[in-house]
């Protein structure tokens, strides 16, 4: 949905079927898709970017705090050196990998809640999230905690006595992840629309940028 209002027709890509999706939808794996959807796009003439989020299991917090890293697959590596050999001499295409902190990325930029704001009344969005990307960018602005942390992970509603934590109930994470379309799984899996939005609008200038350098040339 941040990618959308960027200003981008968005295609998403999994190997299950996400009836919540909001956007055309292809049910494949990212390696089925990276070999054959950016030659459609290039063969039809228009510039695009690729978003890829590997499972971030292998290093949540939470994983690592069980011992339980080593059940969860480790697709970074694969997916960095797929993007990156998208582009070629003259033909940069964006691209970004987003994961939790602690995940392998190349000189990622944290994103989180409160530089945009998000929250659910007392509950203040924190969900850190780290991203890797060749188009140069800036977080907008520092961390700055207040109030309670809106924990957006587990089961919305419930307790998790092993953590110590209550959870808020579904409309709280809907709130403060600013997403109306999704389950309480789904919220769990996620990423606020407005980080994306953000890097939408920064990949958006960089194609801008690039198509009038080609006019220049």
């Amino acid at each position: 949905m941040g990618y959308h209002r960027a200003g981008f027709d968005v295609v998403g890509v999994d190997i299950t079927p996400q009836k919540h999706f909001p956007f055309e939808f292809v049910l494949c794996d990212w390696e089925e898709a990276l070999t054959t959807i950016p030659g459609m796009w290039e063969r039809a003439g228009e510039l695009y970017a690729v978003h890829a989020s590997p499972p971030c299991q292998r290093y949540s917090t939470m994983t690592k705090k069980w011992g339980r890293s080593e059940e969860h697959p480790d697709l970074i590596g694969p997916v960095q050196i797929a993007l990156r050999e998208l582009s070629d001499e003259g033909n940069v295409i964006p691209y970004v990998i987003e994961n939790v902190p602690g995940a392998p990325l190349d000189n990622p930029v944290t994103l989180f809640g409160s530089m945009f704001g998000l929250r659910s009344g007392e509950y203040q969005l924190r969900r850190h999230r780290i991203f890797e990307s060749n188009v140069f960018f800036l977080a907008p602005g520092g961390c700055e905690h207040s109030g309670p942390a809106l924990p957006v992970y587990g089961h919305a509603g419930g307790m998790s006595k092993r953590d110590g934590l209550t959870f808020p109930g579904t409309d709280a994470w809907r709130e403060g992840m600013g997403i109306d379309w999704m389950t309480g799984k789904e919220l769990a899996e996620s990423i606020p629309p407005a980080y994306t939005e953000f890097i939408g609008r920064e990949i958006q200038k960089a194609l801008r940028t690039q198509v009038t350098t080609e006019e220049k040339t």
